[in-house]
């Protein structure tokens, strides 16, 4: 059967969870960047010891705003403030459904007037078009879709490196010859590097300072290259795409919210936009957590740790619901650090021919576009871990998790619960297993000290 767009996908499986549950898609992939250059625990080190290099270019969709009402546009969208938002800044752009749920969120740069990028997930991305052309705003898009959505051979608009850790000030010093200027967190800046002009995000994505470079596709090799040159007397190491998917577990940010758009007559005509073999039809939902009500999968911005960022000194979607949550969010975003005696007993089912619990992959443990485990309080559960995985840095499994307030202060004892149900789904990452509960503590997010205390400064 051909279906002709997401609503109709729906209405084939029955339940948006049973289609997400059996979707035969694994988890975000980070393509064309090998696996790991040297290995992955040395690559987490160096975000924490000497500096990391993370090639973006791949991964990420990109879409281009431009047009007198493209900030009129975004602002009708997103939960934050645009006072004072103008060019050579960038922000973590949040925009949610008219209850107040989460479809996404992505980086949002305002290079010059009345011309944006919007880089992330391509979740944001769907709905900031829709409403362009059902809007009929004067705004031109172009769209750059990350490698795995796209035909024929690599070549992308925009190449997109980040310098991270102790040592990458270092190390911009020596490629530009200056003083590292003064640049505000999430504002930018421009370098001269291997005589071409490099746009320069101050940014800190594992928690320590560093910038994000970028610029026309046809010079990303050459500065690579200088880069890493430059980068060897300072402990510079490049990261593979193994250590790239593990570095939000130290620095707290959620990369998976479940895009809220499956449910509302308010939001049909959205479903009857979208494709039926786009990103919202095709990804993995995976994990513990079950409801057979795909609202239970819904995150506010306040459960996401982004209650700072809601604004209400505009009108947007969603704004009405997130003014009555403001009051009193019922959930938190904290770092469960897993018991090791409990996790190792889990890895050593591999070693026996009886029943064996999911395997752990390392360092990220992630299996499905989006996942969805429980945690659990005496028997009930408390919260939804979203991202899994090993941290050199810290010698411990962590998992991003969002718990009820009441259960967030840090030391307290929960239990997390791994695998699937009915010894697993239909998805090709999913090998047969048996659920195992493992104890957890409840730690701050993020849990990386440096990140918590001094890289916005």
């Amino acid at each position: 059967m051909n279906y002709k767009n997401l609503e109709e996908v729906m209405q084939a499986a029955g339940n948006p969870v049973t289609l997400l549950r059996n979707s035969q898609t694994g988890p975000y992939i980070y393509p064309v960047v090998p696996s790991e250059y040297s290995n992955w625990r040395d690559e987490q080190r160096a975000w924490r010891e000497t500096a990391i290099f993370f090639n973006q270019s791949y991964h990420m969709t990109d879409m281009h705003m431009e047009g007198p009402d493209a900030l009129k546009v975004l602002s009708s969208l997103g939960v934050n403030s645009f006072k004072d938002f103008g060019p050579h800044k960038a922000k973590q752009f949040v925009a949610c459904n008219h209850d107040g749920y989460v479809i996404g969120d992505v980086v949002l740069f305002h290079l010059e007037q009345n011309r944006f990028n919007l880089v992330g997930r391509p979740s944001v991305h769907n709905w900031v078009q829709y409403h362009c052309e059902t809007g009929r705003y004067n705004v031109r898009l172009e769209r750059d879709e990350r490698t795995v959505a796209r035909p024929g051979p690599i070549l992308r608009k925009t190449y997109r490196y980040q310098i991270q850790g102790p040592n990458a000030l270092k190390i911009i010093e020596k490629l530009t010859g200056s003083p590292v200027p003064a640049v505000k967190f999430f504002n930018m800046t421009a370098f001269n590097i291997a005589g071409r002009h490099v746009p320069a995000l101050r940014h800190g994505m594992v928690g320590q300072p560093g910038f994000e470079l970028f610029g026309p596709w046809e010079d990303g090799e050459r500065v690579m290259a200088a880069v890493v040159e430059a980068g060897r007397e300072f402990g510079l190491r490049l990261s593979g795409a193994r250590t790239y998917s593990s570095n939000t577990l130290e620095s707290g940010w959620i990369p998976s919210p479940l895009p809220a758009i499956y449910t509302g007559e308010q939001i049909k005509p959205y479903r009857q936009w979208l494709p039926a073999n786009g990103y919202e039809a095709t990804a993995s939902l995976g994990g513990s957590f079950y409801s057979n009500d795909i609202r239970d999968y819904y995150l506010t911005p306040y459960d996401l740790g982004y209650g700072q960022v809601v604004k209400f000194d505009h009108d947007f979607i969603g704004r009405e619901a997130l003014e009555r949550m403001a009051a009193s969010p019922r959930r938190k975003k904290v770092t469960l650090v897993l018991n090791g005696e409990d996790v190792t007993r889990a890895i050593g089912t591999m070693f026996q021919k009886g029943p064996r619990t999911k395997y752990f992959d390392f360092p990220s443990s992630v299996y499905s576009t989006l996942p969805y485990d429980k945690v659990l309080k005496d028997g009930k559960i408390i919260g939804v871990s979203t991202w899994c995985g090993y941290s050199a840095n810290e010698g411990a499994m962590l998992t991003l998790a969002i718990v009820e307030v009441e259960h967030s202060q840090p030391g307290t004892e929960v239990t997390f619960v791994w695998g699937e149900e009915d010894g697993g789904s239909s998805k090709p990452t999913v090998e047969r297993h048996v659920q195992v509960q493992i104890r957890a503590t409840v730690g701050p997010v993020p849990y990386s000290e440096a990140a918590r205390t001094t890289y916005r400064a």
